[in-house]
């Protein structure tokens, strides 16, 4: 089967085809860490103010573990981090909104910029003592990742390592949460997570001379070297997916209420009228 990535005004029409349905529904999602402040406040935003009778469950296991979540069925959704890759055959992506990965460094530490290529090295095991990137520390890098559960991981293999494998000192952890309290925790460590995850006692590096701010998050022109879209993935051509599901992802990209609360979570509205 073919992975297809829609606009989701190409399955939106499949909500009109019938009534909604007069009882609550509870809709099972997985996937994305990356995604998930950002879809947990949309979550309940439309449960509250939008329709109180879709409930939502969503388990933050990964973007890769979602996807086959959903293809065996036991998700209708899933959060995902990274673009299509030929093992999610049998599933649609769909745009969701815009991040991008901050490199992320410990307070301590006097680095203010770094490359992709020194980033790469760094992960590489090439390039091992702070020194080398003009850090004042002088002391031995201690890079920190994900896991290959999560689609981040990916995204970073990709636009990073060149689909090269991390080296071996690379610890690679489950959450993006636990990634930056290691930064947190570490004056020599390195990480890197979404801007959701952004939080107080992190130092966010320019890449390639280029803040990982909110302002500079773009892929269509290319601002900041690592944005990217979040993607919501169902299965199959999406036809499948309950009436309800439709309708919130139809809210979610569309309505200035869910661009507001995007924004306000961590992420960049893409689609969301003004």
């Amino acid at each position: 089967m073919r992975i297809k990535t829609l606009a989701i005004a190409a399955i939106s029409l499949l909500g009109l085809a019938a009534p909604a349905s007069a009882g609550a529904v509870t809709l099972i999602g997985s996937g994305s860490v990356a995604a998930q402040p950002v879809l947990q406040a949309l979550f309940a935003t439309y449960s509250k103010q939008v329709n109180k009778k879709v409930h939502f469950v969503y388990t933050p296991n990964g973007g890769n573990a979602g996807v086959k979540d959903v293809q065996n069925g036991t998700s209708q959704f899933a959060g995902q981090a990274r673009t299509p890759l030929p093992s999610d055959a049998g599933t649609t992506y769909i745009k969701f909104f815009l991040d991008g990965l901050c490199l992320d460094v410990n307070p301590k530490n006097s680095l203010s910029n770094i490359t992709i290529q020194q980033t790469h090295d760094i992960y590489r095991g090439l390039l091992t003592n702070w020194s080398q990137v003009g850090s004042s520390l002088g002391t031995t890098i201690d890079p920190v990742g994900r896991d290959t559960n999560g689609g981040t991981y990916n995204f970073f293999l990709q636009a990073v390592l060149n689909n090269e494998p991390p080296a071996s000192n690379v610890n690679a952890l489950t959450a993006d949460g636990l990634v930056v309290n290691a930064v947190k925790q570490d004056p020599n460590a390195i990480g890197y997570a979404g801007l959701a995850w952004q939080k107080k006692g992190l130092k966010p590096l320019k890449v390639n001379g280029i803040p990982c701010t909110p302002s500079k998050i773009s892929v269509e022109p290319l601002k900041y070297p690592l944005s990217r879209y979040l993607f919501l993935v169902l299965p199959g051509d999406g036809s499948t997916s309950p009436k309800a599901l439709v309708k919130f992802i139809d809210w979610a990209r569309r309505s200035p209420l869910a661009g507001q609360v995007i924004a306000k979570a961590g992420g960049v509205p893409a689609f969301n009228k003004k």
